[in-house]
């Protein structure tokens, strides 16, 4: 089979590979239909996650279709079509009992990372009966994918974390696939202003269509401070990854506030606690557990929710090296999320 390999900082190539077997009375062997690049994919191709080695196969979100099953597989027979989470989970250990499946004993984010993931022909997901999720007949592929990784981290990760409530002011620094996916879920909890913070245009247009109040360009900290009468929000969330966004968000959040950290970092930010220490603030940061999948296919089953409107980009997924091209221009192609289709 094919699948996107990495070698390196820099480094990958679309290339043949062993298709995947069943290494474990619980793992399921999934031919992939759809997947997408995420933002974290850069992220190791930059050298920002030492775990990932050379020579595995790259990608955490993706639908399919199951074609082989293991032993100790219940919820799931050949044929079905899937849901992949990005968090593999046992069910079994004590964190997963906790909900906290992104610190899964025997799974965790593995996907792309600790084994093979998927952007390729076909992938073997480890406990497959927490791992995966039946696709509701007729679901558009477009927004099912972005149940994967996106809509749940936006959700948990910045909504939940972030404890918006009825009324609140929210910033969200980075528009990005991820910084638009918390927007579309703290759009649940019904905040009074939502302000959208990244210097590209198209993406603040972005924005505004899926429901932001307002949106800053240039020179945040003065403009959010200018539009709270001084005070500033809420709460904020970090969607980039890199020391200056999680700056903007110290300097932006109101005494009594939230700071929820989406963005995943490859370098140490400086922690300002001589200004924080007496504001009352609250800091969350998490990797997602994914256990809200199952309410965010409903929201999406009954409309309350249109990811679909975030793919800007579709591609045949033998043309994913052109993606990741795309991609990585993101602010030159206009690109926010890209659809990849296997034929």
């Amino acid at each position: 089979m094919k699948a996107l390999v990495y070698h390196g900082p820099g480094q990958r190539t679309w290339e043949d590979k062993p298709k995947p077997t069943i290494e474990h009375p619980t793992d399921a062997v999934v031919r992939i239909t759809h997947t997408t690049i995420c933002g974290t994919d850069l992220h190791i191709l930059k050298g920002d996650v030492p775990t990932v080695e050379p020579g595995r196969t790259l990608g955490h979100e993706g639908l399919g279709v199951v074609e082989e099953i293991g032993e100790g597989v219940a919820n799931f027979t050949v044929g079905d079509p899937v849901l992949i989470s990005c968090v593999t989970s046992c069910g079994r250990c004590d964190y997963c009992k906790r909900g906290m499946y992104a610190h899964c004993r025997d799974g965790g984010w593995i996907l792309g990372n600790m084994i093979d993931g998927t952007q390729a022909e076909a992938v073997r997901i480890p406990h497959a009966d927490n791992s995966l999720y039946r696709l509701p007949p007729d679901m558009d592929p477009s927004a099912a994918v972005m149940l994967s990784d996106i809509l749940p981290t936006g959700h948990e990760i910045g909504a939940l974390n972030g404890e918006v409530r009825l009324g609140d002011t929210v910033a969200i620094v980075g528009s990005g696939p991820i910084g638009l996916a918390a927007l579309l879920t703290t759009r649940f909890y019904s905040p009074a202003r939502i302000i959208m913070i990244d210097p590209d245009e198209n993406r603040l247009a972005m924005a505004r269509q899926l429901g932001a109040t307002d949106t800053i360009a240039s020179d945040p900290i003065d403009a959010v401070m200018k539009l709270t009468d001084g005070e500033g929000v809420d709460v904020v969330m970090e969607a980039v990854g890199i020391p200056q966004t999680f700056d903007i968000c110290q300097r932006i959040v109101r005494a009594g506030g939230h700071i929820a950290n989406i963005g995943v970092h490859g370098k140490s930010v400086e922690f300002h606690l001589e200004d924080l220490w007496v504001k009352n603030i609250t800091v969350r940061t998490g990797l997602v557990n994914t256990n809200t999948i199952p309410v965010l296919m409903r929201i999406l089953e009954a409309g309350g929710v249109e990811p679909a409107l975030l793919v800007s980009h579709r591609f045949a997924l033998d043309e994913i090296e052109q993606a990741y091209d795309v991609f990585s221009q993101a602010a030159e192609k206009k690109a926010i999320k890209l659809l990849l289709t296997a034929h």
